[in-house]
């Protein structure tokens, strides 16, 4: 009975330090350095935090908060409409239990054989084998999940709940520091506006800088100003995030 409680005891411990750890995390940046440490703690390599896809969508990088995924997996996951057929994206809008996946399971049906195929030999190359979905909903009852990613499919029992815990306070984090963001302002510059518009129209920086009458160098720095000003991990980001708060259309 004694080791019960002490079992207990120091459970609950874990979960107020996890909880006040990621409580003290005050950008997206800083979030995703905290989740780069987990992914090396707990021998994995990726992670990617969404909102849950309606049926209608095609892109799972319109619903990504943070991420480290591959630029090269994004944009094939992406440009194939892969998350239309994922059946872990299906499994997703049934459940609210964790779920670990193989490749096959994620990428698709078997029916989908040549894309399969393309997005295979992506994953294969960048080591996402497996990963771990965990669905969590924040506070303002918005759904999503957070997954993780690696090259095992195996996650021992005590490994699963820490990761649990952690999904659950980092969504709810990156919650509040969105909703701390609409009350604030961001100001873009006519330029930066147009060079993230052309991005979001899925332009290259070169023919941007053709466009503009600019330099390339000139367009991504533009590009990186935005990136910043808006705290986003990538330009992908920051497009969604302007689009979301009205900078762009």
């Amino acid at each position: 009975m004694m080791e019960a409680d002490e079992t207990s005891a120091g459970s609950n411990s874990d979960v107020l330090d996890v909880g006040s750890e990621i409580a003290r995390l005050e950008t997206q940046f800083d979030i995703v350095r905290y989740m780069r440490r987990k992914c090396e703690e707990f021998g994995l390599k990726y992670f990617n935090a969404f909102t849950l896809p309606g049926f209608e969508v095609e892109k799972l990088s319109a619903h990504s908060i943070v991420s480290n995924w591959p630029q090269e997996i994004s944009a094939k996951y992406d440009a194939l409409r892969m998350v239309r057929h994922s059946a872990s994206i299906r499994r997703l809008r049934e459940t609210t239990v964790p779920f670990s996946y193989d490749m096959f399971e994620w990428v698709g049906e078997s029916s989908l054989t040549s894309e399969f195929g393309e997005l295979q030999a992506v994953l294969e190359r960048h080591g996402m084998m497996a990963g771990h979905f965990f669905p969590v909903h924040d506070a303002f009852g918005n759904r999503g999940a957070v997954v993780w990613c690696g090259e095992s499919p195996e996650l021992d029992f005590d490994d699963r709940l820490v990761l649990q815990m952690i999904s659950i306070h980092i969504f709810n984090r990156l919650a509040e520091i969105g909703a701390a963001w609409k009350t604030g302002q961001v100001v873009l510059t006519e330029r930066e506006i147009q060079c993230l518009g052309w991005t979001a129209a899925g332009k290259t920086s070169l023919e941007i800088a053709e466009i503009l009458g600019l330099s390339e160098h000139t367009v991504n720095h533009y590009l990186n100003q935005v990136t910043r000003k808006l705290e986003a991990v990538n330009r992908t980001q920051a497009v969604v995030k302007a689009i979301r708060r009205g900078l762009i259309t």
